[in-house]
């Protein structure tokens, strides 16, 4: 049984070890919510979601976190009897707040209970949850001191395998660039990031020599397409301007450098794949764990990291100037992120949900 979503973040993760059971011949059941990213996400692709009631708790207002604590029991209760005809071997729980009750209920149910963070500071959820799971599976090594001793692991993040597949010269082609020149990778969220966008808008002007070497994908969500795609067009130059990229694992192929926030899952591809970046972290998210997983991937030599407050035009041109006239601090990048990667991190963690399963 797999528990969580909320956010693509907790969600992917969840689906990789999902898809590496399946191989094994194992059955999985995802437990989550009707509002979350998995009711929308896991039906199509073939996987079976029960839904819980929960709520929100952190980055919501008094009254709703008093709702929220009022509807932990019914969510346990709703659990409970999931849990009974299902009969899970382990409950792996990949944070959010349909977790919580979730994870409780297996926990009170002799269900051994497995935590996968994957953050380098650990979310409220894992952190309360991490006192009674079997193991807990760490993205960082970083996160490890948040749990108690002996029981965390570092696994890495788990990716799909998908995105190790694709072919970079159709990729090429299908997002209309050419081979041969500096393919800047730029995203945000699934809903883009107003941020980067605005920052990307204002550094064009002081890139205008780049202009037939160097050439973007950038993924804007809905609200600032017109915006984004005026402005490569009014700098003159070549882009591929979409709202949502369904086909990241062909992206990443062409990208030669990605502009990103620094979610954990964006992180655990971006490693696995040797992919150097350019990391501006999301400064509301809870405890500011993106920066602390960007400092993370800067401390290793893997990252360059620039503040959401300090994200100007001009302090984003000397970064990208920087960079794409080094191609040796390009390549030394990308390979000491590749060392950072853990593509078989799904394995490792499906490993140890059948080891405490087995009472190991």
């Amino acid at each position: 049984m797999i528990a969580g979503g909320g956010t693509g973040g907790h969600l992917y993760p969840g689906i990789a070890v999902a898809e590496e059971a399946i191989k094994d011949g194992s059955e999985v059941l995802f437990v989550g919510t009707e509002k979350g990213i998995e009711a929308r996400v896991l039906p199509r692709e073939g996987f079976t979601l029960k839904t819980i009631r929960a709520g929100k708790f952190k980055g919501v207002g008094v009254a709703d976190r008093m709702r929220t604590m009022l509807t932990i029991p019914m969510g346990i209760a709703d659990s409970v009897r999931i849990i009974k005809g299902f009969r899970p071997d382990a409950a792996l729980g990949v944070g959010g707040y349909a977790s919580f009750p979730a994870l409780v209920a297996a926990r009170l149910m002799g269900v051994p209970v497995v935590i996968q963070e994957q953050n380098a500071y650990p979310g409220l959820t894992n952190r309360t949850l991490g006192r009674f799971a079997s193991a807990v599976a760490l993205g960082f090594r970083e996160a490890g001191g948040f749990f108690p001793a002996g029981r965390a692991r570092h696994t890495g993040n788990p990716i799909r395998a998908g995105l190790l597949s694709a072919d970079r010269a159709k990729a090429l082609t299908d997002f209309g660039m050419e081979d041969g020149r500096t393919t800047v990778l730029v995203f945000g969220g699934s809903g883009g990031a107003h941020r980067i966008n605005k920052a990307v808008a204002e550094v064009l002007p002081y890139l205008k020599e780049f202009t037939r070497g160097v050439q973007f994908i950038h993924q804007t969500g809905e609200k600032d397409l017109d915006m984004v795609n005026d402005a490569y067009k009014n700098a003159g130059f070549t882009a591929t301007v979409l709202p949502f990229i369904y086909d990241m694992a062909g992206a990443y192929a062409c990208a030669d450098l990605a502009l990103c926030r620094s979610g954990a899952l964006t992180l655990a591809e971006l490693t696995v794949l040797g992919k150097p970046a350019l990391l501006i972290p999301y400064p509301y998210a809870a405890n500011n764990h993106q920066e602390v997983n960007a400092r993370a991937l800067e401390k290793a030599g893997a990252a360059r990291v620039i503040l959401d407050s300090e994200a100007s035009g001009e302090r984003l041109a000397g970064e990208l100037i920087g960079l794409i006239n080094d191609r040796d601090a390009l390549l030394g990048l990308a390979g000491r992120s590749l060392t950072l990667g853990r593509a078989d991190a799904a394995r490792r963690v499906l490993d140890i949900c059948i080891g405490v399963s087995k009472g190991n």
